[in-house]
């Protein structure tokens, strides 16, 4: 039996990053980028106005209502090619390319129109109101890193700077694999001693959030051979996660067909509650990695060991974020194995509690919860107002 950091520290020494490809940018969303993103231009290009108004020359606002000629008009898009001059203003409008001889902008609400001009009380103030050339980025910036998902913000500053295109790594395509009898497909008829296969969604729908391609393989029975078939038909996926089958029991025959069919183990259980069960190696050049068949313990052992697997894959480094919150009520002394505890916690008094329901079947309280607490193994009782770690939950 191997700790979670150990196994997880192996999972992602036995994977390896996939290739890069180049895509338009609108496909780039949420996609992980292979490259970095270097700014082809400057932005703001020139300097510009940061409000409506009007481009004056800072060393005329000399006195009460200073009188200034209308001498011309700057709007976005286009620009005047005249020098302001001294005594006189242009019309600006936000976004608007300053004028040659212009260093500040007077607010339109700080004005007021005179015959063939404006008068103000403005005092100087050199800059105001003017965004500078390059006040975002300039030309040759690194702006974006390897590694980095591309957010609605990270396309427009990609955009903004110049590229129509992003070179991103490939999506994994992850098969999905359930096993057992006990399982039916969303639809069909559930015999008395069966259940509905929730599993196949939730984790098609975790493997998309991630980054992935999901292949649902579809549920390989109690039969040798038909979990040789489907094992066979993993053949060419970057990742294939099987769902449950890893028990000794007498109809439990995918970890058995998996050495059969000269599969290799780097480890078969992690010392962790819920998911001890949890394994992983490689068939031929796929990685695989074994979930426990309860809901709750899959979609647990998913996020702390799928997505360090597929974060690699897409060569992120992105290791969880365990952040410190204070309990909210008293917990029990921890066993010998390190433990998950499904739990809510409130941001508004940053205090966290550990669901009433912490059966690994009970995917209701998994719903409920948005967090991890995370004992340690044999860590003794702790009291309320006790600092404790956790991992946030995200929706997917």
């Amino acid at each position: 039996m191997i700790a979670l950091d150990d196994a997880i520290a192996l999972i992602r020494d036995r994977i390896q990053p996939l290739g890069a490809e180049t895509v338009p940018l609108g496909a780039a969303h949420r996609r992980w980028l292979a490259a970095p993103v270097i700014a082809a231009r400057t932005q703001p290009p020139f300097d510009a106005s940061a409000m409506d108004g009007y481009a004056v020359r800072s060393a005329d606002l000399t006195g009460w209502d200073i009188r200034l000629d209308l001498r011309g008009e700057s709007a976005a898009g286009h620009a005047s090619h005249h020098a302001v001059g001294a005594g006189g203003a242009f019309r600006i409008s936000t976004g608007a390319r300053l004028p040659a001889g212009a260093d500040q902008v007077v607010i339109q609400e700080n004005c007021r129109k005179a015959e063939g001009g404006i008068t103000t009380a403005e005092a100087p103030h050199p800059g105001a109101h003017i965004r500078r050339a390059g006040i975002d980025f300039m030309t040759g910036d690194t702006l974006l890193e390897p590694g980095q998902s591309m957010t609605p913000a990270a396309m427009s500053l990609a955009a903004s700077a110049g590229h129509s295109a992003l070179s991103v790594s490939r999506q994994p395509i992850v098969g999905l694999l359930s096993t057992g009898d006990e399982l039916v497909e969303i639809g069909a008829a559930a015999g008395p001693d069966q259940i509905i296969n929730s599993l196949g969604p939730g984790l098609t729908a975790l493997v998309q959030a991630w980054g992935g391609l999901p292949r649902y393989l579809g549920i390989a029975r109690d039969d040798v051979v038909d979990v040789r078939e489907k094992l066979r038909a993993a053949e060419g996926l970057d990742l294939l996660v099987t769902i449950g089958g890893a028990s000794v029991g007498d109809h439990d025959h995918l970890r058995r067909v998996f050495g059969e069919l000269g599969g290799e183990l780097f480890f078969e259980k992690i010392a962790i509650k819920p998911g001890k069960p949890t394994w992983f190696g490689r068939l031929g050049s796929t990685p695989v990695l074994g979930l426990p068949g309860n809901p709750v313990s899959a979609m647990v052992m998913a996020r702390l060991c799928l997505k360090p697997a597929m974060d690699r894959l897409l060569g992120s480094e992105n290791p969880a974020l365990f952040l410190s919150a204070q309990l909210g009520i008293d917990l029990p002394a921890n066993g010998p194995r390190e433990n998950m505890i499904r739990a809510h916690f409130d941001a508004a008094t940053g205090q966290i509690a550990p669901l009433d329901n912490q059966d690994s079947s009970a995917l209701s309280a998994l719903v409920a919860s948005n967090a991890l607490i995370r004992r340690p193994a044999e860590a003794p009782a702790a009291s309320a107002g006790e600092s404790v770690s956790f991992l946030p939950l995200d929706a997917g």
